[in-house]
């Protein structure tokens, strides 16, 4: 772009300059710079424009952007710290849909795992501060409320998938009340009346989608019986003993006919205890998960129909929103935006028995 980008001079066969692109383009070295600093309009006719961004393609030039971000203040980075990048399942969605979105900003994200460590959180948001990165995006790989890190209230900070438990930061998290709801229509959509719930503890998700869950009964006059809810945690293990709870020895007219999971972990352990018990999935027993795991969901016997977690739509509205807010350099209030959850429709579900 200015005279500070070219860095490596022109010609020699190193990186092309803005000066080459001039020169190829017939033009101004300050035609070129209002092309790739956003001034071009009002300045240059749009066939001027054009012959710019030719020459530079066909040069294979790209704007500095330390040089650029030294002219405006900024570096061209945002940050993310999270707790479990290396572990979470979900995590690359969050991350995939961060780095594209800041990428198509020219912007590039540097990402820290802390493993839910508080003192490695705040070492690491002092060290993006050191860097003098633009902005900080602090997401969680399960839905909480957080305490909020040492020096994010320092730059633009927006949270994702998580909320603060000061109510202090804009946060980006799933729709969850929504997400059970669409869970429970979904069953009774396909006819269902004997609806339990399996799987969950007394953590915000839980509460969020059982009560969404509810909402939709109790709108549809359906009556949820205290013990078809079973509280009995997240993992595997947790819906087949859940499961086997609700169906083992009871008739088929008194049991549930569909059971919607906490995720899809509970739901492999319910499809489990129904095929122990001989209960047919769907012809008897409709299953629905919740998260839509990656190499989970579509590979159980039947494949699973579950209500998706938006993890990467959660990374690219956190990131535009981080990206809009350095770009005004206007802080945004501390709302909460909810982002839906898609249901994955597979072969779990079916119609209710009629028997």
């Amino acid at each position: 772009m200015g005279g500070g980008e070219d860095r490596n001079g022109s010609g020699g066969g190193g990186r092309p300059t803005s000066k080459d692109v001039a020169r190829r383009a017939g033009v101004s070295h300050t035609a070129v710079s209002f092309v790739f600093n956003g001034r071009a309009e009002g300045n240059l006719s749009p066939a001027t424009q054009e012959r710019i961004r030719t020459a530079a393609a066909e040069l294979g030039y790209r704007p500095d952007p330390v040089a650029r971000g030294l002219r405006r203040r900024r570096t061209a980075v945002i940050g993310l710290v999270t707790d479990e990048i290396a572990s979470s399942p979900f995590a690359g969605r969050l991350l995939r849909g961060a780095m594209e979105t800041a990428w198509d900003q020219d912007h590039l994200v540097l990402t820290i795992d802390s493993g839910g460590d508080p003192a490695k959180e705040d070492a690491a948001v002092a060290e993006l501060l050191d860097r003098r990165v633009d902005g900080i995006i602090y997401a969680a790989m399960s839905l909480r409320r957080v305490r909020v890190p040492e020096g994010l209230h320092r730059t633009h900070s927006v949270l994702a998938n998580c909320l603060p438990e000061d109510d202090s930061l804009p946060a980006v998290v799933p729709a969850e009340r929504a997400g059970g709801r669409t869970a429970a229509r979904l069953l009774l959509d396909a006819g269902h009346r004997r609806i339990a719930m399996v799987g969950g503890q007394d953590d915000i998700a839980s509460v969020e989608r059982l009560r969404g869950f509810r909402d939709a009964l109790r709108a549809a006059g359906v009556t949820l019986p205290k013990e078809w809810v079973v509280r009995s945690g997240g993992e595997i293990v947790a819906g087949y003993e859940g499961a086997a709870r609700l169906l083992d020895g009871v008739a088929p007219r008194q049991r549930p006919t569909g059971v919607f999971c906490y995720n899809d972990r509970v739901a492999a352990g319910v499809l489990h205890a129904a095929t122990r018990l001989g209960i047919a999935v769907p012809e008897e027993l409709s299953v629905i998960g919740y998260d839509d795991q990656e190499h989970m969901a579509a590979f159980l016997t039947p494949p699973l129909t579950s209500v998706g977690l938006p993890h990467r739509a959660m990374g690219e509205a956190a990131a535009r929103l981080l990206l809009d807010t350095i770009d005004t350099g206007r802080t945004p209030p501390a709302t909460v935006r909810r982002l839906a959850c898609p249901v994955v429709s597979r072969s779990s579900v079916g119609p209710a028995p009629t028997r």
